[in-house]
């Protein structure tokens, strides 16, 4: 825990995706810890603006437009916020090329925790992106001197705060009963290969073994969960926000879902079950939901065959009775 008495501005540098942002709750919370009384900012991108400003453990939020270089003028004004705020540390949790960016152009910070340094990864394996993303944030933390005892079990429990209430009316007016099982079948429209095809199926099968089958779709998705054999929950027609999401989740029994935003959601909410199915686009040792769910991974998800889902799940389904 840091002894200096004089308030500190601290950064951390985190830009997305949704599951790298939701896993990153765990060094939030190190960092905050190592650092009790600084001012905590976070640079992240406009989708994760009011998650960001949810969280517990920051303080303010600054937006990174993301903008290519060949926009300057959005590069300018990010450049010269950066360097007017008089921030003791930054601590680079996205350690990319974009970042090493904002590294030339902030070399006047005291201390930096990235790779960036040279200094921050104290691993045997050569490249960093190799190590599962949790391990690798410990690491680095480890290595600015901050205690990691959260960096490897973040728990997002908190974005469902105070809509308990909400959740609990959406359920009574669904006719659901605590213990659902929950579908995740979509997955980012970019990434069409990370959707396992034969949700209608299991969501059959999942019925004919009396379990209660919920879906809560994002926007890209209505379509797909408006063809299977589930309740499909929505707020006043629109889809679950993510805050909303995150008060469903603990009411599930259990949870199946791609790999995606959501399942990585649901995987670190403390004490939820569930089962993910990966094809090849991501180990799922990289993503760490293999620490919280069991997972069915290959190389081609539409080669994962509903008798091999179905074998699993029967393993680890409570019995209906």
């Amino acid at each position: 825990m840091s002894t200096d008495s004089r308030q500190q501005n601290i950064l951390i540098l985190k830009l997305g995706a949704f599951g790298d942002v939701v896993m990153s709750d765990g060094a939030f919370r190190d960092i905050r810890r190592h650092h009790p009384g600084a001012r905590i900012t976070v640079l992240t991108t406009a989708p994760y603006r009011k998650i960001m400003e949810a969280c517990p453990h920051i303080d303010a939020v600054m937006i990174d437009p993301r903008a290519p270089r060949w926009k300057f003028w959005h590069l300018n004004r990010l450049k010269a916020q950066l360097i007017s705020t008089p921030f003791d540390r930054v601590y680079d949790l996205q350690d990319n090329a974009r970042t090493a960016l904002y590294f030339r152009w902030m070399r006047h910070v005291p201390a930096w925790s990235g790779t960036q340094t040279g200094a921050s990864h104290r691993h045997a394996e050569p490249n960093p992106k190799s190590i599962p993303a949790l391990d690798r944030m410990a690491g680095q933390l480890a290595a600015a001197g901050v205690e990691t005892h959260h960096s490897c079990h973040p728990d997002l429990i908190w974005m469902g705060d105070g809509l308990e209430e909400a959740t609990l009316t959406l359920l009574a007016r669904n006719r659901l009963e605590r213990g659902f099982v929950l579908l995740i079948p979509g997955a980012s429209r970019r990434h069409p290969q990370k959707r396992w095809p034969y949700y209608a199926e299991l969501a059959d099968w999942l019925v004919h073994q009396g379990h209660q089958v919920v879906t809560a779709p994002g926007p890209d998705e209505l379509d797909l969960c408006s063809t299977l054999r589930a309740t499909m929950l929505l707020d006043d027609g629109k889809p679950l926000n993510f805050f909303q999401l995150a008060a469903l989740i603990p009411h599930a029994g259990f949870i199946i879902g791609n790999d995606t935003g959501p399942t990585h959601l649901a995987a670190h909410i403390a004490n939820t079950k569930g089962l993910a199915l990966f094809g090849d686009h991501t180990p799922a040792r990289l993503t760490c939901v293999d620490r919280r769910f069991d997972v069915l991974e290959t190389k081609n998800l539409a080669d994962l065959t509903l008798d091999t889902v179905t074998a699993k799940l029967s393993k680890l389904l409570p019995a209906k009775t």
